[in-house]
Protein backbone atom coordinates (compact mmCIF):
# COMPACT_ATOMS: atom_id res chain seq x y z
CA UNK A 1 0.00 0.00 0.00
CA UNK A 2 1.08 3.60 -0.60
CA UNK A 3 2.49 5.09 3.09
CA UNK A 4 0.50 7.79 4.45
CA UNK A 5 2.14 11.44 5.09
CA UNK A 6 3.15 13.03 8.22
CA UNK A 7 0.45 14.86 9.73
CA UNK A 8 0.55 18.16 7.88
CA UNK A 9 2.75 17.26 5.31
CA UNK A 10 1.24 16.23 1.50
CA UNK A 11 1.28 12.86 0.06
CA UNK A 12 4.75 11.90 -2.15
CA UNK A 13 1.93 11.63 -4.66
CA UNK A 14 0.69 14.98 -4.44
CA UNK A 15 3.94 16.65 -4.46
CA UNK A 16 5.13 15.09 -7.60
CA UNK A 17 1.97 16.53 -9.04
CA UNK A 18 2.60 19.45 -7.92
CA UNK A 19 6.03 19.73 -9.20
CA UNK A 20 5.57 18.59 -12.18
CA UNK A 21 2.98 21.39 -13.04
CA UNK A 22 5.26 23.70 -11.64
CA UNK A 23 7.99 22.74 -13.94
CA UNK A 24 6.43 22.25 -17.23
CA UNK A 25 3.96 25.11 -17.01
CA UNK A 26 6.62 27.96 -17.61
CA UNK A 27 8.99 25.58 -19.76
CA UNK A 28 5.70 25.74 -22.24
CA UNK A 29 4.96 29.31 -21.80
CA UNK A 30 8.65 29.93 -22.99
CA UNK A 31 8.56 27.41 -25.70
CA UNK A 32 5.44 28.98 -27.18
CA UNK A 33 7.14 32.41 -26.82
CA UNK A 34 10.13 30.95 -28.62
CA UNK A 35 12.74 31.45 -25.80
CA UNK A 36 15.79 30.36 -26.38
CA UNK A 37 16.61 28.92 -23.09
CA UNK A 38 12.94 26.47 -23.16
CA UNK A 39 13.85 25.38 -26.94
CA UNK A 40 16.95 24.06 -26.01
CA UNK A 41 16.20 22.27 -22.68
CA UNK A 42 13.03 20.96 -24.29
CA UNK A 43 15.24 19.78 -27.20
CA UNK A 44 17.87 18.08 -24.82
CA UNK A 45 15.04 16.68 -22.34
CA UNK A 46 13.55 14.98 -25.24
CA UNK A 47 16.84 12.42 -25.80
CA UNK A 48 15.27 10.89 -22.17
CA UNK A 49 11.60 9.85 -23.65
CA UNK A 50 11.02 6.43 -22.76
CA UNK A 51 13.84 5.89 -20.48
CA UNK A 52 14.22 5.77 -16.70
CA UNK A 53 16.44 8.09 -15.18
CA UNK A 54 19.41 6.22 -14.22
CA UNK A 55 20.03 5.16 -18.46
CA UNK A 56 20.54 8.66 -18.89
CA UNK A 57 22.84 10.46 -16.47
CA UNK A 58 23.72 13.83 -18.43
CA UNK A 59 19.84 14.72 -18.02
CA UNK A 60 20.28 14.66 -14.21
CA UNK A 61 19.72 18.42 -12.19
CA UNK A 62 17.64 19.17 -15.42
CA UNK A 63 14.23 17.68 -15.00
CA UNK A 64 13.46 19.33 -11.82
CA UNK A 65 14.40 16.46 -8.89
CA UNK A 66 15.87 19.52 -6.80
CA UNK A 67 12.23 20.54 -6.63
CA UNK A 68 11.18 17.72 -4.54
CA UNK A 69 13.71 18.20 -1.63
CA UNK A 70 13.10 22.05 -1.78
CA UNK A 71 9.56 21.52 -0.42
CA UNK A 72 9.63 18.59 1.86
CA UNK A 73 11.90 15.22 2.82
CA UNK A 74 11.05 12.18 1.44
CA UNK A 75 12.57 8.94 2.64
CA UNK A 76 14.51 6.63 0.26
CA UNK A 77 11.87 4.28 -1.07
CA UNK A 78 9.12 7.45 -1.99
CA UNK A 79 12.30 9.52 -2.95
CA UNK A 80 13.07 6.97 -6.18
CA UNK A 81 9.65 6.62 -6.89
CA UNK A 82 8.70 10.50 -7.01
CA UNK A 83 12.13 11.10 -9.31
CA UNK A 84 11.16 8.60 -11.46
CA UNK A 85 7.96 9.37 -12.14
CA UNK A 86 9.09 13.48 -12.41
CA UNK A 87 11.35 12.67 -15.11
CA UNK A 88 9.47 10.48 -16.72
CA UNK A 89 6.82 12.96 -17.00
CA UNK A 90 9.08 15.84 -17.49
CA UNK A 91 10.50 13.68 -20.69
CA UNK A 92 7.76 12.87 -22.21
CA UNK A 93 6.28 16.44 -21.95
CA UNK A 94 9.62 17.29 -24.02
CA UNK A 95 8.53 14.57 -26.69
CA UNK A 96 4.83 15.39 -27.23
CA UNK A 97 5.49 19.42 -27.41
CA UNK A 98 8.08 18.87 -30.36
CA UNK A 99 7.21 20.78 -33.36
CA UNK A 100 3.95 22.20 -31.57
CA UNK A 101 4.94 26.38 -31.76
CA UNK A 102 1.43 27.35 -31.12
CA UNK A 103 -0.12 25.58 -28.62
CA UNK A 104 0.86 23.94 -25.38
CA UNK A 105 0.88 19.90 -25.23
CA UNK A 106 0.47 19.97 -21.28
CA UNK A 107 -2.96 21.17 -20.31
CA UNK A 108 -4.53 20.44 -16.84
CA UNK A 109 -7.62 17.96 -16.80
CA UNK A 110 -7.02 15.85 -19.77
CA UNK A 111 -5.60 12.22 -18.62
CA UNK A 112 -4.72 9.53 -20.59
CA UNK A 113 -7.46 7.52 -21.27
CA UNK A 114 -9.52 10.40 -22.74
CA UNK A 115 -6.46 11.22 -24.33
CA UNK A 116 -6.22 8.33 -26.14
CA UNK A 117 -9.61 8.04 -26.96
CA UNK A 118 -9.78 11.79 -28.61
CA UNK A 119 -7.02 9.55 -31.22
CA UNK A 120 -9.99 7.94 -32.62
CA UNK A 121 -13.28 8.88 -34.62
CA UNK A 122 -16.68 9.49 -32.85
CA UNK A 123 -18.12 6.19 -32.51
CA UNK A 124 -15.50 4.21 -33.13
CA UNK A 125 -12.71 1.86 -31.69
CA UNK A 126 -9.67 1.80 -33.53
CA UNK A 127 -7.99 -1.58 -32.75
CA UNK A 128 -4.20 -0.94 -33.14
CA UNK A 129 -4.59 2.25 -31.05
CA UNK A 130 -6.43 0.58 -28.42
CA UNK A 131 -3.75 -2.20 -28.42
CA UNK A 132 -1.18 0.43 -27.74
CA UNK A 133 -3.41 1.74 -24.45
CA UNK A 134 -3.78 -1.76 -23.03
CA UNK A 135 -0.19 -2.30 -23.41
CA UNK A 136 0.66 0.83 -21.26
CA UNK A 137 -1.97 -0.73 -18.85
CA UNK A 138 -0.45 -4.08 -18.53
CA UNK A 139 3.61 -3.15 -18.42
CA UNK A 140 4.84 -4.93 -15.70
CA UNK A 141 8.32 -2.92 -15.47
CA UNK A 142 8.82 0.98 -14.94
CA UNK A 143 11.16 -0.04 -18.46
CA UNK A 144 7.66 -1.33 -20.07
CA UNK A 145 6.31 1.25 -18.48
CA UNK A 146 8.10 3.91 -20.08
CA UNK A 147 8.65 2.58 -23.49
CA UNK A 148 5.12 1.79 -23.90
CA UNK A 149 3.90 5.22 -22.90
CA UNK A 150 6.44 6.67 -24.70
CA UNK A 151 5.02 5.16 -28.15
CA UNK A 152 1.09 6.68 -26.95
CA UNK A 153 2.89 10.11 -26.50
CA UNK A 154 4.08 9.74 -29.97
CA UNK A 155 0.57 9.27 -31.44
CA UNK A 156 -0.94 12.11 -29.24
CA UNK A 157 1.80 14.52 -30.63
CA UNK A 158 1.11 13.37 -34.27
CA UNK A 159 -3.09 14.46 -34.02
CA UNK A 160 -1.93 17.61 -31.23
CA UNK A 161 -4.33 15.69 -28.54
CA UNK A 162 -2.84 17.69 -25.27
CA UNK A 163 -2.31 15.63 -22.07
CA UNK A 164 -2.15 16.55 -18.53
CA UNK A 165 1.41 16.23 -17.68
CA UNK A 166 1.28 17.02 -13.95
CA UNK A 167 -1.72 14.22 -13.61
CA UNK A 168 0.53 11.95 -15.32
CA UNK A 169 3.48 12.41 -13.00
CA UNK A 170 1.40 11.79 -10.25
CA UNK A 171 -0.47 8.30 -11.59
CA UNK A 172 3.36 7.44 -12.58
CA UNK A 173 4.23 7.60 -8.98
CA UNK A 174 1.14 5.49 -7.56
CA UNK A 175 1.56 3.06 -10.51
CA UNK A 176 4.70 2.00 -8.74
CA UNK A 177 2.51 0.31 -6.21
CA UNK A 178 0.79 -2.57 -6.57
CA UNK A 179 -2.49 -1.32 -4.75
CA UNK A 180 -1.57 2.10 -6.94
CA UNK A 181 -1.15 0.58 -10.48
CA UNK A 182 -4.77 -0.86 -9.79
CA UNK A 183 -5.98 2.35 -8.87
CA UNK A 184 -4.46 4.06 -12.17
CA UNK A 185 -5.23 1.02 -14.71
CA UNK A 186 -9.06 1.69 -13.48
CA UNK A 187 -8.62 5.76 -13.58
CA UNK A 188 -7.10 5.36 -17.94
CA UNK A 189 -9.77 2.73 -18.21
CA UNK A 190 -12.75 4.68 -16.93
CA UNK A 191 -11.50 7.59 -18.88
CA UNK A 192 -11.27 6.01 -22.36
CA UNK A 193 -14.81 4.69 -22.09
CA UNK A 194 -16.35 7.63 -20.45
CA UNK A 195 -15.01 10.08 -23.11
CA UNK A 196 -17.73 12.03 -25.00
CA UNK A 197 -16.44 13.98 -27.57
CA UNK A 198 -17.16 18.00 -27.61
CA UNK A 199 -19.05 19.09 -30.87
CA UNK A 200 -15.70 21.55 -31.58
CA UNK A 201 -13.40 19.17 -30.69
CA UNK A 202 -11.26 18.53 -33.80
CA UNK A 203 -8.14 17.06 -32.56
CA UNK A 204 -10.09 13.47 -32.68
CA UNK A 205 -8.50 11.73 -35.83
CA UNK A 206 -7.24 8.46 -37.73
CA UNK A 207 -4.53 6.99 -36.34
CA UNK A 208 -1.12 8.10 -37.90
CA UNK A 209 2.34 6.81 -37.88
CA UNK A 210 4.36 9.02 -35.38
CA UNK A 211 8.07 10.55 -36.62
CA UNK A 212 11.06 10.76 -34.00
CA UNK A 213 12.35 13.96 -36.11
CA UNK A 214 14.45 16.47 -34.21
CA UNK A 215 13.10 19.79 -34.87
CA UNK A 216 11.06 22.22 -33.17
Amino acid sequence: MTPAPPTGERSPAELVRETAGDFIAPLQKDYLRDRSWAVALLARLRRGAGKLPQDVPDLWGMTGTDRLYDRQTLPEGPAVRAETALFLAVTLYALHQQSHSQRGMHEEGVELGAAVRRLMPPGTIEEPIRRRFVRVGTAGTRDALALRLREVVSLLRREAVPLDYALLAQQLYLAQYPDGLRQVRQSWGRGFHAYQPDRTDDTAAPMATPTDEDSR
